[in-house]
């Protein structure tokens, strides 16, 4: 196992499960990938806000696989502040988007009728938008080469609509606008998460810092299932040998190396580290990972001394912030002596990911000012920035075709990763399935018996 994101953690604890000897090589000094913590000072710090819905069922297993399920618990009922600075009154204006118990598509229609960001006129066209959102098939390959926003418009769309509901939500969970994403995968993220299931939109996200659940709990699940986890150590090449195993040579410092047989690998690492890593021959046209872009996130983390946020989050319209958490318990601030901790996250951030701290000061700040009125008058104890330049893949038209299966042509070599053909956008439930598969391929080719944790989410 090449990895140890949650993509190579999921297909190890599968693969162990089903008597398979494990060992697990991570070059960084933790396990959890590009969902992580770290410390400044007395507090807990994620690299990045990170949540998921109640359809992420992949990851819903994943938690309570590692025994974390209570630690990043669901809303009751989806419920989202949104906050627009931009009312001609110049006053925040609160909307609510919020589902109630009845049956799909109605679940959300008392929400939409009063949702006061749009028109009467733009509220009706959401919802003739939706019915024919409902209607697509996400794996219909006509879909992955047009652009979402080409969609909406046809759909009668306003840029205003747009603005206010449907990159809304639709940058936060592609990490790209409408007009740079995939209609097949923006008909994935909609039509599973608003348009499936009631519940299924329903928000969760860690009360605990994340690296409590990736590195700590799940390091305890592997261990527990007898994976050998050797962290700091990257792998540097892979060769088939003469009798058909795997060689996998790595190294964990300057003057360590070491060589490992296998008879299989799942690999779960970037497309371009994967590429660099693939034999000869592994897959027809290994270049088109080199063709899968990125997408960056932004996130600006912000101590005041005191409280100035009521809500546990919020989304903003009319201002360059996208999405605010309190972070405050999570991360220890509370019990450290008080204030309050937001992390603002910013999505498809392409325009500030390069800013220096500074400019993103002075640029952020003062919006949180016209957002948060209390802020005004608090302290900003500090303001410190993490950037994540290749977050996500680009969700971007003609993706699709791009994204690999797990099997590669080389027998007992696969792939895993959010960027595999998973059908999600680069989510963490994306990461769970595509090591969910890998595990699944290696071990019907093994003849091995398994539960697959997919078809028993889904059940």
């Amino acid at each position: 196992m090449i990895g140890g994101g949650l993509a190579g953690i999921t297909a190890a604890l599968q693969l162990a499960a089903a008597g398979v000897r494990v060992t697990l090589l991570e070059g960084r000094p933790r396990l959890g990938g590009l969902a992580f913590s770290f410390t400044r000072g007395e507090l807990s710090i994620d690299n990045g806000q990170h949540v998921y819905l109640r359809c992420c069922t992949a990851y819903r297993w994943f938690l309570d696989r590692v025994g974390a399920s209570h630690l990043a618990p669901l809303q009751d009922r989806l419920d989202v502040p949104v906050l627009d600075v931009g009312h001609p009154s110049g006053r925040p204006r609160l909307g609510r988007l919020r589902r109630t118990a009845l049956p799909v598509p109605l679940h959300l229609a008392a929400s939409l009728a009063t949702y006061p960001h749009l028109s009467l006129a733009e509220r009706a066209s959401v919802g003739r938008a939706a019915l024919a959102l409902r209607t697509l098939d996400p794996a219909d390959p006509a879909l992955d080469g047009t652009d979402f926003a080409t969609w909406l418009h046809r759909h009668g769309q306003s840029p205003r609509t747009v603005e206010a509901l449907w990159d809304l939500v639709g940058i936060a969970t592609l990490n790209a606008t409408a007009d740079q994403a995939s209609l097949g995968l923006a008909a994935k993220v909609f039509g599973t998460g608003l348009l499936s299931e009631p519940g299924a939109a329903d928000i969760g996200w860690a009360r605990v810092p994340l690296g409590e659940l990736h590195h700590t709990r799940a390091g305890a699940a592997l261990d527990a299932a007898g994976v050998r986890t050797a962290l700091r150590t990257r792998a540097t090449r892979i060769t088939r040998r003469p009798d058909g195993t795997w060689q996998v040579d790595a190294e964990s410092g300057p003057h360590r190396a070491e060589s490992l047989t296998a008879d299989t690998v799942v690999l779960a690492v970037p497309q371009r580290e994967a590429h660099d890593l693939l034999p000869t021959g592994a897959l027809d046209e290994p270049d088109r990972l080199l063709r899968i872009g990125t997408a960056p996130i932004l996130n600006l983390h912000v101590v005041y001394d005191r409280k100035v946020l009521r809500q546990p989050f919020f989304a903003a319209l009319g201002s360059p912030v996208q999405w605010v958490f309190d972070r405050t318990d999570s991360s220890g601030l509370a019990a450290a002596g008080g204030g309050q901790y937001l992390a603002v996250s910013q999505s498809a951030a392409q325009d500030d990911i390069d800013r220096p701290v500074a400019e993103l000061r002075a640029r952020y700040l003062p919006e949180l000012e016209r957002l948060l009125p209390a802020a005004r008058t608090a302290v900003v104890k500090d303001f410190f920035v993490t950037r994540e330049r290749t977050a996500t893949f680009a969700p971007t038209p003609g993706v699709g075709r791009l994204r690999p299966d797990a099997p590669t042509n080389a027998p007992g070599l696969y792939l895993a990763g959010a960027w595999t053909a998973t059908g999600w956008p680069a989510t963490m439930e994306g990461a769970v399935r595509s090591g969910a598969s890998a595990a699944r391929a290696a071990l019907s080719r093994l003849g091995r018996p398994h539960q697959d944790p997919l078809r028993e989410a889904a059940v």
